[in-house]
């Protein structure tokens, strides 16, 4: 039996499978309320539960997420079923215009908005039109690469490395794949290291960014954009980490990577409360704790997912597993918008930005969107594997 086998075949019990397939249907009943009030509106945060306001975006990062839960859930809809149909045409409304971004060379965020959209849309279809544009993006997002420090720059200075391209480098490792090209993957394999060596520490907390001289390519100090401290722990680059390190080994089977990211997992793991939904950041103080993220934890849950099928050691895969489960739990039961009617979003309780005030205890749309890919994870459990669903209690 492979790793994975003896990972996944594990305990989704019946009240859990109930408890995952309602919010799944909650999560679509919100994003067909949104599509029908906003059309066309491809949203970022929640002011006060509502996602239409004049509130700024700072950057523009997340216009795949939307269009991206779509896809999941068209997926996840049987498709004799009516809704199928209707998920699938507006899926490929609000995928389309993003083509464009497969060019744009002002931003890092190109596994963000494709690997959500038309990389989902090929997994479907398998047209080759849809695998160039993916391509493409990748391609743009390579060119961002600065040779001498062998890393792809932030969107905000050419001295910049952010944790959150870990979530975006998988791009370009799997353009690499696909088209047999070294130099994408040296690229994607060397940011990585330099990652590993410059953003995560010793005990697997990491630093939100990174600053670089340009010129020589010396790396110079940890600092943050959106985290306490530049020395602190924040929880949704922590996610960010331990999420795209795991993708990074799926793709190239890099043990260094797969060690990252079992570092990062075992921190969240050890430093989040019991429940598994952690603090903005590890090291806010004492009087911020109240302040949780609920999109760092579904990002975790996604993530541990993802890591379990790979680890070796099939008892810490099912660790992983099983805290991943506990996570999805926790979100479900505690922090899902359900009894909040006038409430639009999906998750409660998640964290934009602390210092500029933006989406602070808010839904996010990054939260809402991986956490229907966590949620569609475990339940794909349950069709995969019979044995498993006839072992449920």
């Amino acid at each position: 039996m492979t790793t994975q086998g003896v990972c996944v075949i594990q305990f989704i019990h019946e009240t859990d499978r109930k408890l995952f397939e309602d919010s799944m249907s909650f999560a679509g009943k919100q994003v067909k309320h949104l599509v029908e009030t906003y059309p066309d509106l491809y949203p970022m945060y929640t002011n006060g539960g509502l996602w239409k306001h004049d509130g700024p975006a700072w950057a523009h990062w997340c216009d795949g997420f939307l269009p991206g839960m779509m896809w999941i859930f068209f997926r996840h809809v049987a498709p004799d079923k009516p809704e199928a149909k209707w998920w699938m045409e507006q899926a490929i409304r609000y995928t389309r215009p993003l083509e464009n971004r497969k060019d744009d060379r002002d931003v890092h965020d190109h596994g963000f908005i494709f690997f959500s959209t038309y990389h989902r849309w090929y997994q479907i279809t398998r047209e080759a039109a849809l695998k160039e544009v993916v391509l493409q993006a990748a391609r743009t997002l390579a060119q961002r690469y600065n040779e001498k420090g062998q890393y792809l720059r932030s969107f905000v200075a050419d001295d910049s490395i952010f944790i959150d391209i870990m979530m975006n480098v998988g791009l370009i490792f799997y353009a690499a794949r696909e088209l047999n090209d070294k130099r994408l993957r040296d690229i994607a394999v060397r940011h990585c290291l330099t990652t590993r060596r410059c953003l995560v520490r010793g005990d697997g907390s990491v630093a939100h960014e990174g600053i670089f001289d340009p010129e020589t390519g010396e790396f110079l100090r940890q600092t943050t954009q959106q985290g306490f401290r530049g020395d602190s722990c924040w929880s949704r680059g922590l996610a960010w980490a331990l999420y795209g390190f795991a993708v990074s080994n799926e793709y190239s089977r890099d043990p260094r990577f797969l060690k990252s990211a079992e570092d990062c997992a075992d921190y969240y793991i050890t430093h989040t409360p019991a429940d598994g939904i952690p603090y903005w950041d590890y090291n806010a103080p004492p009087e911020d704790r109240a302040l949780l993220d609920t999109s760092a934890a579904a990002i975790a849950a996604a993530g541990l997912f993802r890591l379990c099928r790979l680890v070796p050691d099939p008892l810490k895969g099912h660790f992983y597993w099983s805290t991943a489960v506990r996570v999805l739990r926790t979100l479900c039961a505690q922090y899902l918008a359900d009894k909040d009617p006038k409430w639009e979003g999906v998750l409660k309780g998640g964290v934009y930005h602390v210092h500029k005030g933006l989406g602070v205890d808010e839904s996010v749309i990054w939260g809402d969107y991986f956490f229907a890919e966590a949620l569609d994870q475990a339940l794909r459990v349950m069709v995969e594997h019979p044995l498993h669903r006839a072992a449920a209690v």
